[in-house]
């Protein structure tokens, strides 16, 4: 999706009704059918390995009581809707659609579909049978920059970026903010892909980052492609979505996990409950959606450091975008000791002061 077309929806429909919908009860007899979605391979070893692992794990919790399916490479657009209809037609009565842009075209096959309901990850639009879920990555991005700020020589990291939706913002803008936290003349580099998944884009960008003298580098894309082009150099970098440290076990620092099985153990058994209802949800450390692999290849005091940012976070203490923050311009847009909100959030399309580049 655009960055002009996200930003107009935006305005048009952020307020959308959230009434409850309900279902009687799955008979026992009748195995629940599920159906996902991915906008990747499951074998990207990211972000759609880590749904899929999710939807093995509800598949084990639940055994016999539900069948699940999934389709795989599906592109952010038109046909989208139709595996979402396909995918309905078949029976499934519940649908796990999880990536941003498939935000339309689930609602759409919503509106076909009155008596399947449908979770849609990452997005804001919701409907009588459409929720929404998501993760608070930016907690993570901001312990990342902590370590970065700390381990970097040249006080420069580099940021592999997807697109430039308020999800992958926030999380520039939240390293960034982590980075200043320990050496306020740090900078952040960054190149957008304009792609979830691609592997020989998502290495070229790494490389490029650090022909640029980038000596730490991160990543808002799906393969471990730029974590082993730093490990190809000797450079320092942090995985995403799963713990990657297969693919570079002397030179990942750390990498955010994303924890969605509790959330679909607990929104398939609503259904089997007949108590599903549309919500939003938005977790992060605390409601254990979020969390930190093991902290590597780093000295004792930059682990401690790491440890106690994220408790700190996690308790509450740290709320990341807590004012002033000034963006690139030297404009203030959050007042001292004001916290940001989530619509506020949702809606960031501008870039933190230290941030070299522009969104588009």
């Amino acid at each position: 999706m655009q960055r002009r077309q996200f930003t107009r929806l935006l305005g048009a429909t952020a307020a959308a009704a959230t009434l409850p919908a309900l279902i009687p009860p799955v008979q026992a007899a009748d195995p629940l059918k599920i159906g996902f979605i991915y906008v990747g391979p499951v074998g990207d070893f990211g972000w759609s390995y880590e749904h899929d692992l999710a939807r093995q794990e509800a598949a084990k919790h639940f055994g016999d009581r539900i069948k699940t399916t999934y389709v795989e490479n599906v592109p952010e657009g038109p046909d989208s809707e139709k595996v979402l209809n396909d995918l309905a037609n078949q029976g499934n009565k519940l649908i796990f659609a999880t990536s941003f842009g498939f935000m339309n075209y689930t609602l759409a096959s919503a509106r076909k579909h009155p008596d399947t309901f449908y979770e849609h990850a990452t997005g804001y639009k919701r409907a009588a049978n459409v929720s929404t879920y998501n993760i608070r990555f930016y907690e993570g991005r901001f312990v990342q920059g902590v370590i970065a700020g700390k381990l970097s020589k040249s006080g420069v990291a580099g940021y592999v970026g997807s697109i430039p939706v308020p999800e992958v913002v926030q999380g520039m803008n939240a390293f960034m903010l982590g980075m200043l936290s320990v050496n306020p003349k740090a900078r952040l580099k960054f190149i957008m892909i304009n792609s979830w998944y691609d592997p020989p884009k998502e290495g070229d960008a790494a490389k490029a980052l650090m022909d640029q003298g980038c000596d730490i580098i991160t990543q808002h894309t799906d393969s471990p492609a730029p974590l082993q082009a730093a490990a190809a150099r000797g450079i320092k970098a942090f995985g995403q979505s799963t713990d990657m440290t297969r693919f570079a076990p002397t030179t990942q620092l750390t990498a955010s996990e994303d924890i969605w099985g509790p959330y679909y153990i607990k929104r398939i058994q609503d259904v089997l409950d007949g108590n599903w209802k549309s919500t939003d949800t938005w977790g992060g450390f605390a409601t254990g959606m979020l969390k930190l692999s093991p902290f590597a290849n780093m000295p004792d005091d930059v682990k401690a450091l790491a440890e106690s940012t994220q408790a700190d976070i996690k308790a509450g203490k740290n709320k990341v975008f807590v004012g002033p923050i000034t963006d690139q311009s030297g404009a203030v847009k959050v007042p001292a000791g004001v916290v940001m909100d989530d619509g506020a959030l949702n809606a960031m399309q501008w870039l933190v002061q230290g941030i070299e580049g522009k969104l588009g």
